[in-house]
């Protein structure tokens, strides 16, 4: 006879970054829930770079946070340097990224789950997922059970994970973990589409071992900014990072050894992400490159482990030691840990709702890696809307879908569960059409109205919040009604900057549209301006430089609702659609998107075929 091990609502499967947020969220909604992990050391882990944020991953960062997510409040607590990337550009690409202490970040993630009410934490490896009439019941490799009405995977790269090291391979998990070998049949019994993924990471090398003299050194930026809409205080730089390149030799001991790596050999068959590869597929894939940049990185403040950005690699440990001392600064350097690819199971995600429930088994949802997906960002993200949705389920609650149009995350979603990918799918700011309005710095704008209605956002910041947003409306009117007089002191100001002078009074507003003016420049002129927040004074200079762009994005986003307000039934068959092409017939069985603007998104879905489905859908509605 099996006893139950418990009873819940909702039960998390592995407690990596989507892992975490997802059970945070479903706990703080007021469900009972459980999330489960193979080693409790392994929480919150930092496999691979020990960092948050990056490109597009910062907007995705500051979007969890507006949400009420932990993983920006977390950064910020355990930051060692903090950078602001892509400032050369736009206001759309500039992203927030943080080189973080990985131990203190995954205690500080540990004690939170620990601390959460309606919440706990359990090490078992889960190996079996059994549908019931109610839900489903867990089985544990110690064969206890556990009774739930909704499962979120969030398995990583633990799924079925192969380690790769030349001509070895075993099964594991990434940071010399176990693997979980037995729940992938459990779950091909449900009927998912399963398929395999690569990723990898680089050597940890000693600090000690690493020649610093000759590296250019990467400082972070001054003040530095905050992850969080909710962290008070200032931060601290408490670390240097450094660059250095890759070279002739480099090249020639990795070709000359390219027949000893998995990736080559057809040892690894799980397909890799494209743009993270590793440096022997660089090498290969651009011959006719010089160089390929790394960046040399801390792990931590208690740690001599020094992390090579750009450098992971499957081939043997012996290899890679002899291609390191090609590089400036690693002539001696001295491997702490090999890199190593992993191959892991993933689903196929357009087998998924945009809520991330499976469309054929109800209460069941994925989150992260195992949605196809690569980056903790990423994950963190689709953990935090699969928690939400899992939890409102339970209770009886609307689901909740980000739009493409709102957020980051809404296009992450989107993609997977529209497009799909062939490969680890990476957040980029180029996958937005609307990444100007879709910038880190007005997350909060976008997403925590949503944050607050659904339950995730205190009393407390949601005051803070419209503080902040009647603040910004107040100085806005006020430098649209400001006029300065043409002196000679502001003339002298324009003129500095490269900017025309002035005959005539001129709006503040007016003045600050001028690309060459900042607000910062306009103070010894602007005696009455108030004392703002750095983040107010960022979002009115964007908005007021990009007014005109920013119209146009938000007159498309008009035309894209309309569309999407064409709403196509769940229970269509496509191929009763005469008209249709077979390819999109098939496509749209398959993904059965909500709308038209949906099912415009759709490869294999050409505008042919949307215009049949719009002329359909206006008869079936006209005719009844």
């Amino acid at each position: 006879m099996k006893y139950i091990a418990g009873n819940y609502d909702v039960a998390v499967i592995g407690a990596g970054h989507a892992g975490i947020e997802a059970a945070l969220a479903s706990a703080r909604l007021g469900v009972k829930t459980v999330i489960f992990t193979i080693n409790m050391d392994a929480v919150g882990n930092c496999p691979c770079n020990p960092s948050i944020g990056g490109t597009a991953k910062g907007h995705l960062v500051r979007e969890i946070d507006a949400l009420g997510g932990e993983m920006g409040k977390t950064a910020d607590k355990a930051i060692l340097q903090m950078r602001m990337l892509n400032l050369g550009k736009g206001p759309a690409v500039h992203s927030l990224r943080g080189q973080i202490d990985r131990r203190k970040y995954q205690d500080i993630m540990k004690h939170k789950l620990e601390l959460t009410e309606n919440l706990e934490l359990r090490q078992a490896e889960i190996v079996s997922v059994e549908k019931t009439e109610d839900g489903f019941i867990l089985e544990s490799r110690t064969h206890a059970q556990y009774i739930t009405k909704k499962v979120i995977i969030a398995t990583g790269t633990y799924l079925g994970g192969r380690i790769f090291i030349g001509d070895v391979s075993y099964e594991g998990g990434p940071d010399g973990m176990f693997a979980a070998t037995e729940l992938t049949k459990s779950l091909v019994n449900l009927g998912l589409p399963l398929r395999r993924f690569k990723t990898g990471t680089p050597a940890r090398v000693l600090r000690s071992s690493i020649d610093f003299s000759d590296l250019e050194a990467q400082q972070g930026d001054e003040p530095p900014q905050h992850f969080s809409f909710e962290t008070e205080g200032d931060l601290e730089n408490k670390v240097v990072c450094h660059i250095s390149w890759t070279n002739e030799n480099t090249k020639k001991v990795i070709l000359d050894n390219i027949h000893l790596s998995p990736l080559y050999s057809g040892m690894i068959e799980g397909v890799g992400p494209r743009y993270c590869p590793s440096l022997e597929d660089k090498i290969m894939r651009f011959k006719d490159k010089e160089r390929h940049q790394l960046f040399i990185e801390p792990c931590g403040l208690d740690t001599e482990e020094m992390y090579l950005q750009g450098m992971s690699s499957s081939l043997p440990e012996g290899v890679q030691s002899a291609f390191y001392k090609t590089i400036k600064g690693l002539e001696n350097a001295v491997i702490m840990r090999p890199a190593y690819a992993i191959e892991y199971d993933c689903v196929d995600p357009t087998s998924m709702k945009a809520t991330l429930e499976f469309k054929d088994i109800k209460g069941l949802y994925g989150a992260g890696q195992f949605n196809g997906s690569s980056g903790y960002e990423e994950a963190a993200a689709q953990g935090l809307v699969a928690g939400i949705n899992a939890a409102r389920a339970v209770k009886g609650d609307n689901e909740f879908i980000l739009e493409r149009s709102g957020s980051y995350i809404g296009t992450l979603i989107d993609d997977l569960v529209t497009k799909g990918s062939n490969e680890p799918y990476r957040m980029m700011t180029s996958r937005s059409e609307y990444r100007l309005l879709l910038r880190q710095d007005n997350a909060d704008e976008r997403l925590t109205p949503s944050g607050y209605d659904i339950g995730l956002i205190s009393e407390e910041r949601w005051q803070k919040y419209l503080k902040k947003t009647e603040l910004k409306a107040k100085e806005l009117k006020r430098l649209k009604s400001t006029t300065l007089s043409p002196t000679e002191e502001l003339n002298n100001i324009l003129v500095s900057r490269e900017t025309s002078p002035v005959a005539s009074g001129v709006t503040l507003y007016d003045l600050l549209k001028r690309p060459q003016l900042s607000y910062k420049d306009l103070a010894e002129v602007d005696k009455d301006r108030p004392e703002l927040e750095p983040i107010i004074i960022e979002q009115l200079q964007t908005e007021i430089k990009y007014e005109g762009y920013i119209s146009k994005q938000k007159d498309r986003i008009e035309q894209v609702r309309r569309m999407s307000e064409k709403k196509l039934p769940e229970d269509i068959d496509y191929r009763e659609i005469a008209g249709l092409r077979l390819e999109a017939q098939e496509k749209l069985n398959k993904i059965k998107p909500l709308s038209i603007d949906q099912a415009s998104r759709i490869s294999g879905v050409s505008p042919a075929d949307i215009s049949v489905l719009i002329i359909w859908l206006s008869s079936k509605k006209g005719g009844k």
